[in-house]
């Protein structure tokens, strides 16, 4: 995949914060998927500037943790999300529902080996669309698991 025009990367940015605030104005119910998958929302600190960043992201659940693809569409960059959490794995997540959004404190790790096959089994059976991604770049996609550091009850796939 060829390299994202500055333009594409704005506009990218500009969809992504008109998502992270229509997110938080409906307390999660828009956009409650993207091509099928469920969205939260993922609030790091960024590793140059030491601001906060926000980033809607697909996920799925792995018992109480959830489960992200750093995948950035497909496109050969590591999205910065994901630099930004190497750097410092603990983060914030919002996610919605019934009762509008939770802020949940997490800390990040990747997953390796087994637990990464198992996950990317059942994350690209589930939401297809990270095959597309996968077929367009020979990068390699971390699945990062982010756990729960506050209490959060348990959900299954």
């Amino acid at each position: 995949m060829a390299k994202r025009s500055r333009f594409l990367v704005a506009l990218i940015r500009y969809v992504c914060d008109r998502q992270v605030s229509t997110y938080r104005k409906s307390g999660g119910r828009r956009p409650a998927t993207v091509r099928g998958i469920p969205v939260l929302l993922l609030t790091t600190r960024g590793r140059k500037s030491g601001l906060p960043r926000t980033r809607p992201l697909g996920y799925g659940r792995d018992g109480r943790r959830f489960v992200v693809i750093a995948s950035n569409g497909g496109d050969d960059a590591t999205p910065a999300w994901w630099l930004n959490l190497r750097d410092d794995p603990v983060a914030e997540i919002e996610v919605g529902g019934a009762d509008g959004l939770s802020a949940v404190k997490v800390r990040a790790s990747q997953a390796a080996g087994e637990e990464h096959e198992r996950l990317w089994q059942v994350m690209s059976s589930r939401y297809p669309a990270y095959l597309s991604y996968v077929a367009k770049t020979r990068r390699p996609f971390p699945i990062v698991v982010l756990e729960p550091i506050d209490g959060l009850p348990a959900s299954s796939w």
